[in-house]
């Protein structure tokens, strides 16, 4: 594609002389720009992507991928027979969800409150690792806490709480909040700071009662092997009963995904505008080095060396300079994303910073998803950019006059 005449010129614009020291800062600053424009953008879309990922993981792991709740509540039983009649590998639970506040030593807190059967705690705590006491002990009268709360609220196994929930009974007093007594059975770690901190389960007698709701006043949760295909078992499930609502994993969190998707593709936008201003630089660095090669150029035009060959030689100094900048920042940026969690330890040691706090981000260490794909459309891209603005500088050369570049000389 180009020849070694080509490749020499390059070569020899790649080293400017000492009194050109002008040209070899702009080539420097070409260089670090795209360099830093590239490793920054792969840092960031690889730490977007391992987010996205951790978090689907977890809300999946730790949420049932359908919630069914009935308009008609008598239908409640026939439509759990029908469903597992239809689907015999479809493990359906049965379930209470609501809110509540715990009321222990003087403290208040608000929780949310789901209540789950002795025979299914196994599958609602599949994903969660219990910390301290164990799940074999949760049973009527007993409740399985998230770590965090256990910790802000200073609660250990064994500990006696009182929940206070958002039903109301009646009393020669007047309607008051129903409130009932509950043991700590076992503490479990999600690894998701917002389950850990404001979650917590009872058996599903107790949380009959606390709710005051009786048995046909329950919703059913399904768990899926693939829980991708939510959305089809939706529609099937809506087609067997139009009086029912369902709800995926995916319904539940659309705000949160949408809001992810948004954030992400402007980052990458804002990030790419970088590249693009760091290519300016070899638009000048190149412009800067036609005028004082304009001697050099009308002598190899005098030589017989073709407009195409000058050109090209030029376009490949460029070139070489974004293709080198290219790799460096996706070797740095591939570097930088391995080990991100490592550095944000050490730097948050070094400045006593909290850089990823896990109350705001939800997760416990900074993710981050290197992506091939991701990869190479930032490295193609940016040798697109860089590519484009060295040819139009190099494009000049076609429009200089041989007879007036020496006419002094």
């Amino acid at each position: 594609m180009f020849t070694y005449t080509e490749r020499l010129i390059a070569r020899r614009n790649l080293r400017p002389k000492r009194k050109q020291g002008f040209l070899k800062i702009i080539s420097l600053f070409s260089f670090l720009g795209i360099m830093l424009g590239v490793a920054v953008l792969i840092i960031v879309m690889s730490v977007m992507n391992g987010f996205r990922i951790d978090l689907t993981d977890k809300i999946i792991g730790l949420n049932p991928h359908l919630i069914i709740s009935l308009e008609n509540k008598n239908e409640l039983k026939s439509l759990k027979q029908r469903l597992e009649k239809k689907y015999l590998n479809l493990k359906i639970n049965e379930s209470i969800s609501g809110e509540g506040i715990i009321l222990i030593n003087d403290k208040v807190k608000g929780v949310f409150i789901k209540g789950i059967s002795s025979k299914d705690k196994d599958q609602s705590f599949k994903n969660k690792k219990i910390i301290q006491g164990n799940l074999s002990d949760f049973s009527s009268g007993k409740i399985m806490i998230g770590g965090e709360l256990a910790f802000n609220l200073n609660l250990k196994i064994g500990d006696k709480i009182n929940i206070v929930s958002s039903s109301f009974v009646s009393t020669p007093f007047g309607r008051i909040p129903n409130q009932e007594s509950f043991i700590i059975a076992g503490i479990f770690n999600s690894g998701f700071y917002e389950f850990d901190q404001n979650l917590i389960y009872l058996e599903m007698k107790d949380a009959k009662s606390i709710f005051n709701k009786d048995e046909n006043e329950i919703d059913l949760e399904i768990f899926l092997r693939d829980p991708f295909l939510a959305d089809k078992y939706k529609k099937e499930i809506l087609e067997i009963n139009q009086n029912v609502y369902v709800s995926t994993w995916s319904d539940t969190n659309k705000s949160f995904f949408n809001a992810l998707k948004i954030e992400r593709n402007v980052m990458f936008t804002i990030l790419t505008l970088i590249i693009i201003v760091a290519a300016f630089n070899i638009i000048s660095g190149l412009t800067i080095l036609i005028k004082n090669k304009t001697k050099e150029i009308a002598i190899f035009k005098t030589l017989g060396l073709s407009n195409n060959s000058i050109i090209k030689s030029f376009f490949l100094t460029g070139f070489t300079i974004g293709f080198l900048s290219t790799l460096s920042g996706v070797i740095l940026g591939i570097l930088f994303s391995f080990y991100i969690d490592d550095i944000r330890n050490f730097l948050s040691m070094m400045f006593g910073l909290n850089i990823f706090p896990s109350e705001v981000y939800y997760l416990e260490k900074m993710p981050s998803k290197i992506d091939p794909s991701s990869i190479s459309i930032i490295f193609f891209l940016s040798l697109l950019i860089t590519s484009i603005a060295s040819y139009f500088p190099a494009k000049t050369i076609s429009k200089m006059k041989t007879t007036n570049a020496l006419k002094y000389d």
